[in-house]
């Protein structure tokens, strides 16, 4: 049965009343030229032809593939009860909670959620979220460049780069310098950040693990940076979070990232979810929503959105930004995931990351002309150098079932034979064996 909003005689006196013969004269001011001689749009079908067209549709995005693919984004299992909470109606409809006397079950798991991520990542204070890891990581950059006073960000090649280009346009109007420093054996290049920090640096920016996949301690960074007067900011991937040193232990002043993979699905583009956490002392400057806890006065505990700094305040040049919108759900999802796998299960999800990851490593290492980069420590992440031209590797590797990592000659030049291969807690032992068989079968063609 077709849904029709209004009715033939809902049409006319809704033309009537604007003094319109029909339709078409609503669109006469567009000239011929410009309107579409047709939409082409087919005939009505049943619901069930459309459900078969659709999955049909979707089988096309390469679903059935084996993924070795990260670069920032990745493919871990989600649990079933993360669909079945986060798509509750009282959740999902429930985006801006201004009103606290009425969304205390929503403001309650934002504040949870912000709980998580300072757990996590070691720090102080995090906010309600952002849009994404790229985004998060240009806010921690403008609350460096608000709090020092200084224009210069020194900016480690090691960070992704969607993130730096993000960086760079969201700042193309600003009077922002920007220096990046070149990554050697696989990690940051303390002589060359040491070199540019200066009085007038306001940050130093870096990635763990960095977009090579090499872990790194930046504590030895950190003292030099803050000894300048300047800030240290790391992005970071949350699962290796369960094993790897935090910011907070590093000593970082604001951490950021990107939440997908906290129970977010890849999804061809989003959405996404950026995380920041900071220092207690910094706390001011960070942008978007916090909420707080606190008590009514019958001494009953409860949540309210505190140290608001959105651009609805119309603050203008004194606003802490004008894009720091969040996102509410994924934040949701990142929290009730987290929540199911708890301290441990955190551990262990980084522990078999890691050791997946090291037995495709010795899986790879085997295979002639591949050579796996050990200059540096790694968590699920890696790169390899091939014989050829890895984009042509990737296009075949497809044709057996696999994508098999993402080539790095497209971030950074003169690396065409380059791979960057990910492994998550899903790829099977049986998986990256056949992983490794493909790619020799492909590399001996």
């Amino acid at each position: 049965m077709n849904y029709v909003p209004h009715t033939e005689a809902q049409r006319k006196e809704m033309l009537k009343a604007i003094g319109a013969s029909g339709v078409e004269e609503l669109f006469k001011d567009i000239p011929s030229s410009l309107r579409p001689k047709s939409f082409n749009i087919p005939e009505g079908r049943s619901e069930s032809e459309v459900t078969g067209y659709l999955r049909s549709l979707g089988r096309k995005n390469a679903a059935q593939l084996t993924g070795f693919v990260g670069g920032g984004f990745y493919d871990h299992y989600i649990p079933a009860a993360v669909d079945a909470l986060a798509g509750r109606p009282e959740f999902y409809t429930a985006y801006t909670p201004y009103q606290p006397e009425s969304s205390q079950g929503w403001l309650q798991s934002v504040y949870e959620y912000q709980t998580v991520i300072c757990e996590l990542t070691g720090m102080d204070v995090a906010n309600a979220s952002l849009y994404d890891g790229g985004t998060a990581l240009y806010e921690a950059a403008m609350m460096a460049v608000r709090l020092t006073g200084r224009k210069k960000i020194i900016v480690d090649s090691g960070v992704n780069l969607i993130y730096r280009t993000m960086l760079y346009t969201y700042t193309s109007n600003l009077s922002v310098e920007f220096v990046e420093t070149p990554v050697v054996h696989g990690q940051a290049c303390r002589e060359d950040i040491y070199r540019h920090l200066d009085g007038n640096t306001a940050a130093v920016i870096v990635q763990n693990p960095n977009f090579f996949g090499a872990v790194d301690d930046f504590s030895d960074i950190i003292q030099r940076v803050h000894e300048c007067g300047a800030l240290a900011i790391a992005s970071v991937y949350p699962v290796s979070l369960g094993m790897l040193k935090s910011p907070g232990e590093m000593g970082m002043d604001i951490a950021t990232g990107e939440g997908q993979s906290l129970g977010i699905p890849l999804s061809f583009g989003g959405p996404y979810l950026g995380f920041i956490a900071v220092k207690k002392e910094h706390m001011r400057q960070l942008p978007g929503r916090i909420v707080g806890a606190t008590v009514d006065k019958d001494n009953k505990r409860g949540f309210v959105l505190t140290l608001q700094a959105r651009e609805q305040h119309i603050r203008r040049e004194r606003a802490t930004s004008n894009i720091c919108s969040n996102e509410a759900l994924c934040a949701l999802r990142a929290l009730i995931y987290s929540s199911l796998l708890g301290k441990e299960g955190f551990r262990e999800l980084s522990g078999l990351n890691y050791q997946k990851a090291e037995f495709a490593k010795a899986a790879l290492d085997k295979v002639k002309g591949v050579e796996v980069k050990h200059s540096a420590p790694t968590f699920n992440e890696f790169t390899v150098c091939l014989p050829r031209n890895a984009d042509e590797v990737v296009c075949k590797m497809i044709g057996k079932g696999f994508a098999c990592g993402f080539p790095m000659g497209r971030f950074y030049k003169g690396m065409d034979n380059y791979l960057l291969v990910a492994v998550t807690e899903k790829r099977t032992k049986e998986e990256i064996v056949q992983f490794a068989n493909s790619l020799e079968a492909v590399l001996c063609s």
